[in-house]
Order: structure tokens, then C-alpha cells, then sequence
């Protein structure tokens, strides 16, 4: 028993001292994580300087670590900045003046300068190139500057569209609009019976408005319903430009509101009238102001009985403007009827735009159909071309005609309908691979070629079931036209291109 005791006290001792110095590194390393959980609490242990813990892995990490010296890198200077290069200062804008579009008066001419127009509306117009008024802009001006409604009887290319759009946009400028209107409460209505003519208003109105502030849209079918919506939405409408059908979508879901229109617009009430679309424009008239309180423009290549009666009934006491053409056909139009069997015009048609090598050609046939199965042939043959009809998506139609502008599209191929309102220059050829139905409808077709003073030429296919339609195109004309035989040559088969 002695013995153990003795050896409890001696091992006793040894552990307790061994002990002794580290008894309170418990301690101090709990409070350690107090402090670090829970700020704001004292540690059990309390000390007395602002230094870190006195273990190995922390003493002195923050200044004496051998591992962060070869970071500290010498202070460098700092790098010189590249001069920069300087812009090119702005050109300086000098203020357009009315003196600037200086126009000599001569006689038997009518110079924009003779009427009252805002100055921004004048250099629009000087942008332009129109020094002059054509007839029926120096007549129809005459009357709607003073704010009469008025009737127009016109053939396309005399400058109608200039004249109805001067004066909308005369009257816009000259009466300041409500304080309170939606964004879809138009100022001016204009109605045309087909696409691509409501498209070619447009872009005259923004041409002659782009100084004025005013805003101009298009409604018109095939385009994406969406974004025009977006489009109205975004900002105040002055000047819509529209189709029957398209306009009636958005007024009947409560997206426009007719009753702010000051000036109404109907182009081609002829053409509107052959497709059917008076009971449309009946609906949207009702929207309207009544006639004594808007201003009424009509505009008709022919003033049948219809059209007048329309206009009786959406005009208060117009004035009628009617401009006899020279010539019904242009005179820089040569033109050729080859009489040829219905089978064999597609070969006609081939050998002449292949063998002569001609780039921008338009050819008209009567009905959609036709048009598809030419504009298919020609380019299984290898010729680059493009339809254009009622069943093309609006998008590509406007795609359609951008190609054919630039050059990219040799030959177009369209109907009647949707080759209305067709402006683009240096059309060298225009084809009738079948004779129209209507006289009016020769003329404007072959139209489309010798514009703006250059030389064209139409050649007709009079076949056995189409040559009937002569003499009343002959009586419109005034004149005859012979009838040729094409040469052997130009009836040859086609060689079928190999895949």
C-alpha cells in the first residue's frame, strides 16, 4: 500500500505540472470563438493588446508572412495614356431658307412657290426635284389649299399622290392638333385598294413630311399584326396610310378611332370598286367626322356612273379636276402584239428575254394561277424570277420588289391587282403574256416601262383566246396597232437545264 501511494504521489505530481502551463489554452481558445460568433460579447479571457492568437499558424500573418513578401511587388508608375484621337468635328448645319429653293417663274407652268406652304413642306419638295407642279398638282392644290373637298381624274405617274399629300400635310401643319388624343386617333386617313400602293404612298408622305415632325404608318394585310400594333402604340399617329381590310381589324378591335380624321383620302375608287371593297369603305367612312366637318379627296383613273355616286355621297360640293392625258399610252413606249398559239407563248416569252439578254423585264398574265406556273418555268429554265399576286405573303412581296429594284430579279411576273402602284425605273420591257380584260388595265401595265423620259418597249401575246380584247384596247388607244408574227427563231423549244 506504501509502495503505491508513494508512486500515486510521484505520477501525480508529474502530470499536474505537465499540465500546469497549457491549463489555459482551453480557456483562451474558447473564448476566442466566442468573440468570433457572437460580437460584441468580452471573451472568458480578455486581452489586453489588439494582436492575433499566438499559435503557429497565425502569428504575425498579416505583416510578417513569409509567403506574402514576393507578392509585394514594387510600386510601378503609372502607364501614359495613348492620346486620343480626335473626332472629326461635326459639319456645321447652315439653316435651310426658302431663298435657297429658288425656282424662275415661266409661263404655262405653276411653281410650288405660288402657294402658301410651310417652309419645311417647301424643302421637302426641293429635296425632291420638283421645281414645278404637274397639272393636276397645280389644279387639285388650288382647291384643297383652301380647304374644298375635291374629285380627281387622273392617270398613275401625273403627280396625284404629291397633290394629295401637300395639302394633308398643309393642313396638319397649319392646325395645331388636340391636347388630349389616343396614340391611335389618325389625323388623316388615306385608303388604296391594294398593297404595294398603299406601301408606295407611304413612302412618299414620309419623304415629304421627314422636316415636319409628323408621323406616318402603314396598315396594311400580310404583315405581321403585332408589330404594326407596336408600331401604333409607340407613338402618335398623323397620317395612316391603309387598306380596307386591315384598317377595319384594328378599328373593330378598338385599336383605331376615326372620329379626330380632318382629311379623308380615297385613291383609285375605281380599282376599290372592282375588287369588291365599297361595303368596307362604307364601314369605315361611318367612323369618320361627318363630311361637312373633314376635308374629302378622291382620286379615279375613270369617272364612271359608280364613282360618281360614291363621291356625291362622301363630298360636300367638290370640285372636279379632270387631266386629259396627251396620249393614253406614252409616247416612250414602243409597242409590239405578236399573234401567236396559246401553246407556244411560254417559248415566245423564254427565247425573247434569253436570247436578247434583257435584265429587268415585267410580264402581266390575268389570273394567280398563270402567274405561278410562268414565274415556276422560267425558273426551272434557269431565268431569275420572282411572282408577284395576291397569294405572296406581304413581307416577301416587299422583299420581291426590293430585288427587282436593285437588279437582283431579272424578270417579274404579276397580276393586274397587285402590280397597281408599280413604280421603279429602268423596267426596259413589259410583256402581256395574256391580253387584260380591261382596257384601262393595258394601259397601266405597259405603263410600268418608259418612265421618267427613258425609252420602253411592251410586246403583247394576242393567242386565240385572248385576241378578242383588240379592238377595245385599239379604241382606248386611238389608234390600231399591227399584229406580227414572231421569227422561227424565237418559237424554238427550250432546252431543259440539267440538275
Amino acid at each position: 500500500m506504501t509502495v503505491l501511494k508513494a508512486l500515486k504521489k510521484m505520477f501525480g505530481k508529474s502530470e499536474a505540472e505537465q499540465l500546469a502551463p497549457g491549463s489555459s489554452a482551453p480557456a483562451h481558445v474558447q473564448g476566442s470563438r466566442n468573440d468570433g460568433q457572437q460580437p460584441g460579447r468580452a471573451a472568458p479571457v480578455a486581452s489586453p493588446k489588439k494582436e492575433p492568437v499566438t499559435t503557429p499558424a497565425t502569428v504575425n500573418v498579416a505583416e510578417e508572412s513569409p509567403a506574402e513578401k514576393p507578392r509585394q511587388e514594387p510600386r510601378q508608375e503609372p502607364r501614359q495614356e495613348k492620346p486620343r484621337r480626335e473626332r472629326a468635328p461635326k459639319p456645321v448645319v447652315i439653316p435651310w431658307k426658302l431663298e435657297d429653293f429658288a425656282v424662275e417663274p415661266q409661263e404655262g407652268k405653276t411653281r410650288f412657290h405660288d402657294f402658301k406652304l410651310a417652309p419645311e413642306l417647301m424643302h421637302a419638295i426641293q429635296d425632291l426635284g420638283f421645281p414645278y407642279c404637274t397639272p393636276i398638282q397645280a389644279q387639285v392644290l388650288g382647291f384643297t389649299l383652301a380647304g374644298k373637298d375635291a374629285i380627281g381624274r387622273a392617270q398613275t405617274g401625273t403627280g396625284k399622290t404629291a397633290a394629295f399629300l401637300i395639302s394633308i400635310i398643309t393642313q396638319l401643319l397649319q392646325t395645331p392638333p388636340p391636347k388630349e388624343r389616343y396614340m391611335g386617333e389618325p389625323r388623316a386617313l388615306i385608303i388604296a385598294p391594294t398593297r404595294e400602293l398603299v406601301v408606295q404612298i407611304a413612302k412618299d408622305a414620309a419623304d415629304l413630311t421627314k422636316y415636319t415632325g409628323l408621323n406616318v404608318m402603314t396598315f396594311v394585310g400580310g404583315m405581321d399584326f403585332d408589330k404594326q400594333l407596336k408600331h401604333l402604340e409607340a407613338r402618335h399617329c398623323d397620317i395612316l396610310v391603309a387598306t380596307p381590310g386591315r384598317l377595319l381589324d384594328f378599328n373593330q378591335r378598338g385599336d383605331v378611332h376615326l372620329d379626330m380624321v380632318e382629311v379623308m383620302v380615297l385613291d383609285e375608287a375605281d380599282r376599290m370598286l372592282d375588287m369588291g371593297f365599297i361595303p368596307q369603305v362604307r364601314q369605315i367612312i361611318r367612323q369618320t367626322p361627318p363630311k361637312n366637318e373633314r376635308q374629302t379627296l378622291l382620286f379615279s383613273a375613270t369617272f364612271t356612273e359608280d364613282v360618281m355616286n360614291l363621291a356625291k355621297q362622301w363630298t360636300t360640293d367638290p370640285s372636279i379636276v379632270e387631266i386629259e392625258a396627251l396620249n393614253v399610252a406614252s409616247e416612250n413606249v414602243e409597242q409590239h402584239i405578236y399573234a401567236v398559239a396559246g401553246a407556244d407563248k411560254y417559248k415566245l416569252l423564254y427565247n425573247l428575254v434569253n436570247d436578247n439578254g434583257w435584265e429587268r423585264v415585267m410580264v402581266f398574265a390575268n389570273r394567280k394561277d398563270e402567274v405561278r406556273r410562268i414565274e415556276e418555268r422560267l425558273v426551272r429554265d434557269g431565268v431569275n424570277a420572282a411572282q408577284l399576286s395576291g397569294d405572296v405573303p406581304q413581307h416577301k412581296r416587299i422583299k420581291t420588289l426590293e430585288g427587282f429594284r436593285e437588279g437582283k430579279i431579272r424578270v417579274l411576273v404579276a397580276t393586274d391587282v397587285a402590280g397597281r402602284g408599280i413604280h421603279i425605273d429602268g423596267i426596259s420591257h413589259v410583256i402581256n403574256f395574256t391580253l387584260p380584260e380591261v382596257p384601262d388595265d393595258y394601259v397601266h401595265r405597259i405603263g410600268r416601262t418608259g418612265r421618267a423620259g427613258a425609252a420602253g418597249v411592251s410586246i403583247s401575246f394576242a393567242g386565240e383566246d385572248d385576241s378578242y380584247q383588240l379592238p377595245s384596247i385599239e379604241t382606248l388607244l386611238g389608234r390600231k396597232i399591227s399584229c406580227e408574227t414572231p421569227p422561227t427563231h424565237l418559237l424554238r423549244p427550250v432546252e431543259r437545264k440539267r440538275p
